[in-house]
This record gives C-alpha cells, sequence and structure tokens, in this order.
C-alpha cells in the first residue's frame, strides 16, 4: 500500500504543477488581450480622426483655396476659351483653354463664374 500512496503522490504533485502551468499561460494569454484591445482601441481612434481630417481637406472650399493662393490657379474664363467644333460629330463642342503666362486656368466648381 505504501507504493500506490506514492505513485498517487507524485500523480498529485504532477497535477498541481499542471494547474500552476495552466493558470501560468491563462495569465499571460489574457495580458496579451488586453494589449491587444488597447491596441484596437488607438487604432479606431486614429480611424475616426484620418476620417475627419480626409473630410476637412475634401471641402470643395479648402480646394479651391489652395488652389488659388498655393498653386496661383484661376478659374475658367469665357475670354480665355476656346471653343473647337468638330465637322463628323455634330453638336458636340470642346472647351480647350488657352493658358496665360504662368498660370493654368481651372475650373474648381464646374463652370464657369
Amino acid at each position: 500500500m505504501s507504493r500506490l500512496n506514492i505513485l498517487l503522490l507524485f500523480l498529485l504533485i504532477g497535477c498541481a504543477l499542471s494547474q500552476i502551468k495552466a493558470q501560468y499561460c491563462a495569465r499571460g494569454t489574457f495580458v496579451e488581450l488586453n494589449r491587444e484591445l488597447e491596441l484596437q482601441c488607438q487604432l479606431l481612434q486614429e480611424w475616426e480622426r484620418l476620417q475627419y481630417e480626409q473630410s476637412v481637406q475634401s471641402k470643395s472650399v479648402r480646394i479651391e483655396s489652395v488652389a488659388r493662393n498655393d498653386l496661383t490657379m484661376r478659374s475658367v474664363l469665357p475670354g480665355c476659351t476656346q471653343y473647337l467644333s468638330m465637322p463628323q460629330r455634330a453638336a458636340i463642342n470642346i472647351a480647350v483653354p488657352i493658358p496665360s503666362a504662368s498660370v493654368l486656368p481651372v475650373s474648381l466648381r464646374g463652370g464657369s463664374r
């Protein structure tokens, strides 16, 4: 009976060590999960910030302001536009802007003013 007690004691110690190892792995996994959740939260905040910046940058007023001030562009004027008609295709006119010295005309609002 002594052998059986010793065998059961070793089995009990083995199960206890296995339980300790499982708890250690579970804690490590829980810490890693928390890190990933924090990273997810940071990435979501950055995504929302980038979407806001994109909406601000893509507003037509800002685009027109940058085109006029930084790029020194101006709207297409009727006096600077030359219209060509193609004889093979009736009723199709192509507007070709005539660039001035260093300023290229551009229509930012989809039409002339």
